[in-house]
């Protein structure tokens, strides 16, 4: 494994648990590897309320944003990148989606991310085969080690989000590939957005070039919860006051989530089929590092 060292930026071609150079190693907290010990507990709200785990992971399973969002990243995997060998997640939260790629990819090598050890505590309690590393996406250590890396609904976290996609690039493999997901349309910011700690909502074209920018070549762009659009719009003019917590959104009805679920169903048609959805809550995003 080729790991660039977070203190003195030696890189090493078969890291074991130090660096050669100057015997940096990460410090090991509540047993979780943690390359950004510093950062691994904070409770400041800044990139995210860790307190939110618990209600998310409440959530996640029965949701049908959080469901319908799994089956376009697991559709998106297979039909660009087929079966990747090693494969990791920047910001997995709770687990949620990486104990899905789990399921689909058993004989991959997976690694897990987040900034918070909370986060990875339910994380543990999901994936059974992933290992979980605590670290800032700012600072990735490894380099050329992954064939497709996963970034869900983080990027929007980030202030300095240029940095964390030019660190993914340097962690694939050559031709290795990237898939994002972000929230979508800045005239859509609303309460939920502050509760959930974005500092950004993403244009189509400012998350393309960003991506450019890093060094990637893009394969596809294209919005999501587009059909759902009207009444997320309708949502924010009803609702002025402050939301409760990150996930106030996703608190509805059981009668309306099985119909949202089912109107996700027909747009991720839509996707598979090649339409590129122009306006939509979210936007996908998948790109490849550039071959040699």
């Amino acid at each position: 494994m080729r790991v660039k060292c977070l203190s003195c930026g030696s890189l090493t071609e078969n890291w074991l648990n130090e660096c050669p150079t100057c015997r940096f190693h990460p410090e090991t907290i509540d047993g979780f590897e943690a390359w950004a010990s510093e950062l691994a507990k904070t409770s400041s709200g800044e990139f995210f309320d860790p307190g939110s785990f618990k209600k998310l992971a409440a959530l996640e399973d029965a949701n049908f944003w959080f469901q319908s969002r799994n089956e376009l990243i697991l559709w998106a995997l297979r039909h660009y990148f087929g079966k990747p060998e090693h494969y990791a997640e920047i910001g997995c939260g709770t687990g949620y989606v990486l104990r899905a790629v789990e399921e689909v990819f058993p004989d991959a090598a997976i690694v897990g991310t987040e900034l918070f050890v909370e986060g990875l505590k339910y994380a543990s309690r999901r994936c059974k085969l992933a290992k979980l590393v605590q670290l800032d996406a700012r600072k990735i250590p490894w380099r050329n080690q992954f064939d497709v890396v996963g970034i869900y609904d983080v990027l929007e976290h980030i202030e300095d989000d240029e940095s964390v996609l030019h660190q993914i690039y340097e962690s694939l493999a050559y031709g290795g590939g990237v898939l994002i997901t972000v929230p979508q349309h800045r005239w859509l910011w609303s309460a939920v957005d502050e509760a959930a700690c974005h500092v950004r909502r993403y244009s189509a074209r400012e998350l393309e070039n960003k991506v450019r920018a890093a060094g990637f070549e893009i394969l596809r762009s294209s919005s999501f919860v587009s059909l759902l659009l009207p009444m997320m719009v309708a949502s924010r003019i009803v609702s002025r006051k402050p939301a409760s917590d990150a996930g106030a959104e996703l608190h509805i009805n059981r009668y309306l989530n099985w119909l949202f679920r089912k109107i996700m169903a027909v747009e991720l048609n839509f996707i598979r089929y090649g339409v590129n959805l122009p306006l939509g809550g979210s936007r996908l995003l998948i790109a490849r590092k550039k071959r040699r």
